[in-house]
């Protein structure tokens, strides 16, 4: 690994001067961006940098930083087997912390007349760059990035027609746009959304024979960021023996074939299931290969939506698919630029518990956390209804400092980003913005854990008890939730009835219900 002092030699001034300086990050790995356009190799250079403020600033896992720094190291790379000059700074502990010290190191070595760059996929990168090349009195040029379908100004010209903002109705608008999934004026099958018929749980005898997803063992120059990074974080969670994610464009692209070709099909159908040390089921495994743009959103939507032209995949699967990458990935982009910086400290519900230790070990006696906080620390991966149903709902009950959970979240998966994490987080996960994202909190008891996985077998709580030994603490805390919010959700469309059915409990089953929760919020129990 390079010295600082290597590194700085690396960038020692050219002999004829440096036209463009194009600023690429980690999550911006796309060979067609906008910044390679008119790129001339003889007057312009790319410049990229592993800095320790991005693994630090969040605790990150292993693997999300081996995942970040092993795609950097390949794009850099393959843009200088194109013939590209790249400044490329390697991560050491003694170097530049952050991005901005980083570059304002290089701009004062390199002196381009200019800085280009896509716009950044985060608030607090952004506001570094354009920091650091105002200091340096060098103008910045912020490029669209074309990885997206749609772009900020779309989402805000369309926000600004609509008295609530709701994914259903943005989803609807890009399809009318971009003709995915339409016959002409209608939507294929006659309807927008599939939901009913997708969403079920496994019979009793579990998922059945899958296909293991495609493999990617680490090569040569991976293995080598998986020593370092073993070596510059000891005692950060995740089990490095284990990685296997795709890097290049090239195995991403395979990533994508494998995904339509075998678990498409009957994705629908088991999108929301659960099944205790099975991690991967149905889903793609694609959401870091698309957030570092190895794998162009348009590129994926369109493959499924062939395997449906072609009868390879029911219309269900298909659009229930589309729908998280043209729907609800363009859309919470839209909502992070729109609402922040503001957006990243909501906390309506009043949530100010801490995180529970056990986020961060997995040791906790609630079968369903252990099994998807284990995955999550060892793999950097857990699918989306872990997220939403297991881990986020435990934290919206429980009322954990959205900061927090939010953090943690950006801490350990391979795929989190900013401008997605956040607003799942504190808008679908945690109802932090009060509604902006989404229409309802997602809560439920344990009866919806039971319904969905075979977790609940393997527990030592009932989902159906809400109080005594037994009671399942995911119902004691939906009922509290209830119980702490009953003014904010009784005239809710959607939550009223559950509020109206809490108080036709009895005063005795109410306090015990009160307890309960208390004594789960107490330092050795949420631990």
């Amino acid at each position: 690994m390079p010295t600082a002092t290597a590194v700085r030699a690396e960038c020692a001034p050219r002999t004829a001067p440096l036209r463009r300086l194009a600023v690429v990050l980690g999550d911006q790995l796309d060979a067609e961006s906008a910044i390679f356009d008119g790129f001339d190799p003889d007057a312009d250079a790319v410049w990229m940098a592993e800095v320790s403020d991005e693994a630090s600033h969040v605790p990150s896992t292993l693997p999300r930083i081996v995942m970040f720094l092993a795609a950097m190291r390949h794009f850099r790379d393959a843009l200088r087997a194109r013939g590209l000059r790249v400044y490329y700074r390697e991560l050491t502990l003694d170097g530049a912390g952050s991005i901005g010290q980083a570059l304002a190191e290089d701009l004062e070595t390199l002196r381009p007349a200019q800085v280009v760059t896509v716009e950044a996929g985060e608030w607090r990168l952004r506001e570094a760059l354009r920091a650091t090349c105002r200091a340096a009195d060098l103008p910045l040029s912020e490029l669209a990035d074309r990885h997206f379908i749609s772009t900020a100004e779309e989402f805000s010209a369309w926000a600004a027609t609509r008295k609530e903002w709701r994914l259903e109705y943005f989803y609807r608008h890009l399809r009318r746009r971009t003709g995915v999934l339409m016959d002409g004026d209608t939507p294929c099958g006659g309807q927008w959304n599939f939901d009913k018929e997708n969403r079920r749980g496994f019979p009793a005898a579990g998922p059945g024979l899958l296909p293991p997803p495609v493999a990617f063992p680490p090569d040569a120059l991976t293995r080598d960021v998986c020593d370092a990074v073993a070596r510059l974080f000891p005692g950060r969670r995740g089990d490095l023996s284990r990685f296997d994610w795709p890097v290049t464009v090239e195995d991403a692209q395979r990533a994508l074939a494998d995904f339509i070709a075998h678990r498409l099909p009957l994705f629908g159908h088991f999108q929301d299931a659960m099944w205790h040390g099975e991690p991967w089921l149905y889903h793609s495994r694609l959401a870091a290969a698309l957030n570092l743009k190895l794998l162009r959103p348009a590129v994926v939507v369109a493959a499924a939506e062939r395997a449906f032209r072609t009868g390879h995949a029911p219309l269900a699967a298909v659009e229930g698919f589309i729908r998280q990458i043209l729907g609800w990935r363009e859309y919470v982009r839209g909502v992070y630029w729109q609402s922040m910086p503001d957006y990243a400290g909501q906390n309506v519900l009043q949530a100010n518990e801490p995180l529970p230790d056990f986020f961060w070990t997995g040791d906790t006696d609630r079968a369903c956390l252990r099994d998807a906080i284990g995955q999550t620390l060892d793999l950097g991966y857990a699918h989306h209804i872990q997220r939403l149903m297991v881990t986020g709902l435990y934290a919206l009950l429980l009322g954990v400092r959205p900061r927090e959970i939010h953090a943690w979240y950006l801490a350990v998966y391979v795929d989190a980003v900013e401008w997605v994490e956040l607003p799942n987080v504190l808008g679908m996960s945690q109802f932090a913005d009060g509604g902006r994202l989404a229409s309802k909190p997602y809560i439920a008891s344990g009866r919806y854990i039971d319904r969905m996985s075979n977790y609940c077998g393997r527990c030592r709580y009932s989902p159906e008890q809400a109080h005594g030994p037994k009671a399942c603490p995911f119902t004691t805390l939906y009922w509290d939730f209830l119980e702490r919010h009953a003014d904010r959700f009784w005239g809710h469309p959607r939550l009223g009835q559950q509020v109206r059915n809490l108080q036709r409990m009895s005063p005795d089953t109410r306090d015990a219900i009160r307890a309960q929760a208390a004594m789960l919020r107490a330092p050795a129990s949420a631990s």
